[in-house]
Parts: C-alpha cells; sequence; structure tokens
C-alpha cells in the first residue's frame, strides 16, 4: 500500500503524539486524575500496555519510507518501555512490574508485524507483465 507523503508526515505527528501522552501516563502518580480515571475503566494494565506499544511500534512502521528508520524507531519503542518501566520507581506510588515491560514488548513486536503487510508494494494487475 502507497502512503502518501502528506499522510506519511501525519501519522509520523501522531506517532510523536502518542509517545508524549504515553510517556505522561507512565510517570503520572497513581494518585492523578488520568491514572484514576484509567483505573474506571476496568481494563487489565497488561492490555493497556499491550495496545499502547502496538500503536508505538505500527505507526513509525507504516509511516516512514526508509525500512532501516522505520524498524529502528520501532525497536527503540522496547528501550522506551523498558525506560519508562524503570522510572516508575520514581512516581508516587507506582512500581517497577516486569510483566508490564514484558507487555510492551510483545505490543512492539505484535505492530511490527501488523506494519509488515502496509509497507510491501501491492501487486501488479492482473495481466501486466513484470520486468
Amino acid at each position: 500500500m502507497k502512503i502518501s507523503e502528506p499522510r506519511r508526515h501525519l501519522l509520523q505527528r501522531a506517532w510523536v503524539g502518542v509517545l508524549v501522552l504515553v510517556v505522561i501516563g507512565s510517570l503520572l502518580p497513581a494518585s492523578s486524575a488520568p491514572m484514576r480515571g484509567l483505573d474506571l475503566l476496568h481494563i487489565n494494565d497488561k492490555v493497556i500496555h499491550y495496545s499502547a506499544y502496538l500503536v508505538l511500534s505500527f505507526l513509525p512502521v507504516i509511516s516512514f519510507s526508509n525500512w532501516r528508520r522505520a524498524f529502528g524507531y520501532a525497536l527503540l519503542m522496547i528501550l522506551v518501555g523498558v525506560a519508562l518501566e524503570g522510572l516508575q520507581s520514581f512516581s508516587p506510588g507506582r512500581t517497577v512490574d516486569p510483566f508490564d515491560a514484558a507487555a510492551n514488548t510483545l505490543g512492539v513486536l505484535s505492530g511490527m508485524l501488523a506494519g509488515l503487510p502496509l509497507r510491501r508494494a501491492p501487486a501488479p494487475p492482473a495481466g501486466v507483465a513484470v520486468e
């Protein structure tokens, strides 16, 4: 699937926005209003971690045309997830959970896999010779 340059730039900005939200959300104190609101949703925190990091790796895979950059940024999200998990020990009411880091990593790998088919060039129309 060919993504136009303006759409690529929009997706890259969305990726930065999601990254900022994840960083802020990861470091907020447990007693903060956003964290209390998230608790009211009764969603398993591993599902939230997995989903957030799936998006954080999916967006660069589909929005950066350079393979190395796309997959480099996606893989970097594993390090971001581990670092943020460690930094939570400095946030009031938060604890480090290695299973959260594992959910982050699985999300990254899933997002990369989900983005792969969208990076591939479309097949030529039937009857068109490929040189």
